[in-house]
């Protein structure tokens, strides 16, 4: 049982940082769905580093400038070129999965490195995790600047009928969660399943987008769905660990992306929105263009 909790925080905390840099930017009123494609971007380039230079700090360092440039690519045709959201993240997801598997075939296999430390057997990036909760929660409800994002997330107009710049602040959201989605790219490539292989990542952005929705754009909950999520893909490669001989270990497999679909399909009712109050950004995924 104890083996089962660690693995599953080592999960949850993939889940949790790539979710809380899409929940950030989905605040500014930026929708990413090309998660996956910014994750196994910045993964493989981190990976690749961190393999030939043999230093864990260089591929990390690289693999979240990496996720900063594709969060800017994704800023620059959603806010300056003002085109869909969603096919810019489709296209960006396309983009990922192709390069990925062209650069990153020639390094295919284990990373070799010594395994990364750990917190008193616990997987230190949970409770990097834990912090940058914290620390995005207080940014966005207890700051000016977070007054800003959450304004431009809403109502774009009236935001900049306030002096507040929407480009800027679209931009800085754009870049800091591309940072933290290519730190969550890293720690999945670098430390929780330091092995590339093709399409490594099997659908984990996917998953951390649905998080930020089951979260209804709230840091904490962001934690507890990855909690939950990442017990549930552990139980889904090692069933056995509670439920023997329960169900075909097919059907395990396939229960993470179930669960996911489940999530959406709820979400959109309009009885969860009720019963739970739902604080979706009004002007998510709307693009802004200024009044002359």
């Amino acid at each position: 049982m104890s083996n089962l909790l660690i693995i599953s925080l080592a999960a949850a905390a993939v889940f949790a940082i790539a979710a809380l840099g899409e929940l950030l930017e989905q605040r500014a009123g930026i929708l990413n769905v090309g998660l996956e494609g910014v994750m196994l971007l910045s993964g493989t380039f981190g990976f690749i580093v961190a393999k030939t230079s043999g230093s864990y700090l260089e591929g990390f360092l690289v693999a979240i400038l990496t996720g900063a440039a594709v969060g800017l690519l994704h800023g620059f045709f959603s806010i300056t070129l003002g085109s869909n959201q969603v096919v810019n993240g489709m296209a960006i997801w396309i983009l990922g999965f192709g390069l990925t598997t062209y650069i990153g075939y020639p390094y295919t296999g284990p990373l070799g490195l010594t395994p990364f430390p750990t917190m008193g057997g616990l997987p230190v990036f949970f409770f990097v995790a834990l912090v940058l909760a914290v620390a995005l929660w207080f940014l966005l409800y207890k700051t000016h600047l977070g007054l800003k994002l959450r304004s431009v997330g809403e109502d774009p107009s009236v935001a900049e009928a306030s002096g507040i710049s929407v480009t800027a602040m679209r931009y800085l959201a754009v870049l800091l969660a591309g940072m933290l989605v290519g730190l969550a790219g890293a720690v999945y490539s670098l430390v929780y399943n330091p092995v590339w292989s093709y399409n490594y990542l099997q659908g984990w952005g996917f998953i951390a987008l649905a998080l930020v929705f089951f979260s209804l754009w709230n840091p904490f909950f962001v934690i507890a769905g990855a909690v939950f999520f990442g017990v549930l893909w552990q139980l889904s490669l090692y069933p056995e660990l509670l439920f023997p001989n329960v169900f075909s270990r097919y059907i395990w497999r396939a229960m993470p992306f179930l669960i996911t679909i489940v999530v959406f399909v709820l979400l959109s009712t309009r009885w969860f929105r009720l019963r739970w109050g739902a604080t979706k950004p009004e002007a998510l995924g709307v693009a802004y263009q200024r009044e002359s």
